[in-house]
């Protein structure tokens, strides 16, 4: 029986030593891993200025378009009531017209 527990034992010894080779292996590549991923995020704040700045940037294009189109809304409101006005001011006249037409 002790021959039987020898070789129980070695191949204890010899899996247990399998298992510590694939830890360290696994650890390893986590460590990999985890210098890949910090560099991963380096880069990514790295770009965060400037993405702001972009930002920045469409966001005055955005209100420069919503100035345009306020100004070209009010100058077309604007341009409306001046038609209207002038319409019935022709409207008036030639009523005046037809009047006077009438009493000659």
């Amino acid at each position: 029986m002790s021959e039987s527990s020898t070789y129980f034992e070695k191949q204890r010894d010899m899996l247990i030593q399998e298992i510590g080779v694939s830890i360290e292996s696994v650890v390893y590549n986590l460590d990999i891993l985890n210098r890949s991923l910090n560099g991963s995020i380096s880069v990514g704040k790295e770009f965060d200025n400037v993405g702001r700045l972009w930002s920045h940037f469409y966001d005055g294009l955005n209100q420069l378009k919503e100035r345009n189109n306020q100004e070209e809304t009010n100058k077309n409101d604007q341009g409306d009531a001046n038609d209207d006005d002038s319409s019935s001011d022709e409207h008036g006249s030639s009523d005046e017209e037809i009047d006077q037409d009438q009493e000659n």
